[in-house]
């Protein structure tokens, strides 16, 4: 199934939200670096967002999902309340995981957003629980995950595989191959142009999409999601993508120019854009509008966390443990 004209231009204002929150929080984190303050490491998704909102646009609200440290416009686009998310990644107390987690480490049940990840494919092994869990309840429950090309190579990436193949448990993997696992280009640590293709060894259906249109990313979303609520097992999806910046604020830039000028041109906003203006479905008038609206609600969630408290020590129990 398609999408309305009405439902593509609130999944355009989506990832334009995503896309001010990301240039606003790496200009906030910039500042205080100048400044002598460290916030800590930020994995900017700019340049990712079709993936998020198109992954997203198949889920439920109840389904689960599994982030990775750049998971920003995962959060946002399944719906944790950008004043939450905007909190959190600036360290206040009233932020998603109550100012403890930062950048890498959102987390919202109410929406079964089970949080980021510093390990480099450390929610994979994770995903298999709650998967396991809906199939124990009864539930029709999808559980997805997403990880870079990087983890990939991971020795969890193999074991989850396998298991959720064995069990034929509903999960969707989903790899964001933004080309570089940090600094290692993909070529330097799988053997293989696609790694969808290692599916195969467990005998699971393994898809290659471009990550940078959204129709295509909710195409084969929506079919894997289809797949595991069925009680037909796992899927892997690939998506080629391309993160704009270097792979947090602390590491340098290292990508070649002409690599980076060639991807931004296939920038996933522009292209959504240029669909819409092209078929008729939105003029330019109107984009201007949900790019105003997408700055002024930002800047809201900005002022939400200006104003609130930093997190108390002394809470730190009730966050790590439960009741």
């Amino acid at each position: 199934m398609r999408f309305s004209c009405e439902e593509l231009k609130e999944m355009y204002g989506t990832m334009v939200l995503i896309r001010e929150f990301e240039l606003s929080t790496i200009e906030v984190f910039a500042q205080r670096m100048r400044a002598g303050d460290f916030p800590g490491a930020l994995h900017s998704s700019e340049g990712q967002e079709a993936i998020a909102v198109g992954v997203m646009s198949r889920l439920r609200p109840d389904d689960y999902v599994f982030s990775t440290y750049r998971g920003h416009g995962h959060a946002i686009a399944k719906g944790i309340p950008l004043e939450r998310v905007t909190a959190e990644v600036h360290g206040r107390a009233t932020g998603a995981s109550r100012g403890f987690g930062g950048s890498m480490h959102l987390f919202w049940k109410p929406l079964n957003f089970m949080g980021g990840n510093g390990i480099v494919g450390g929610g994979l092994p994770l995903a298999l629980g709650t998967a396991y869990a809906a199939v124990k309840r009864g539930t029709d429950q999808v559980t997805a995950v997403f990880f870079g090309d990087g983890a990939a190579s991971q020795g969890a990436f193999h074991e989850s595989l396998n298991m959720a193949a064995l069990k034929r448990w509903p999960v969707v993997y989903v790899c964001e191959n933004n080309l570089y696992a940090a600094t290692t280009h993909v070529s330097g640590n799988c053997p293989l142009e696609d790694i969808a293709d290692r599916a195969a060894a467990y005998g699971i259906p393994g898809v290659t999409a471009d990550g940078n249109d959204l129709l295509a990313v909710a195409d084969a979303a929506g079919a894997a999601v289809a797949r595991a609520r069925a009680g037909q097992g796992p899927t892997l999806i690939e998506f080629k993508t391309y993160r704009h910046r270097a792979h947090c604020m602390v590491i340098p830039e290292h990508r070649p120019n002409q690599e980076r000028t060639a991807w931004r041109e296939r920038d996933p906003i522009q292209r959504l854009a240029a669909m819409l203006l092209s078929e008729g479905l939105a003029d330019q008038a109107q984009l201007d509008e949900i790019r105003r609206r997408a700055r002024e609600r930002l800047e809201q969630a900005l002022e939400f966390m200006r104003q609130s408290p930093l997190p108390q020590p002394a809470d730190i129990e009730e966050v790590l443990y439960a009741p």
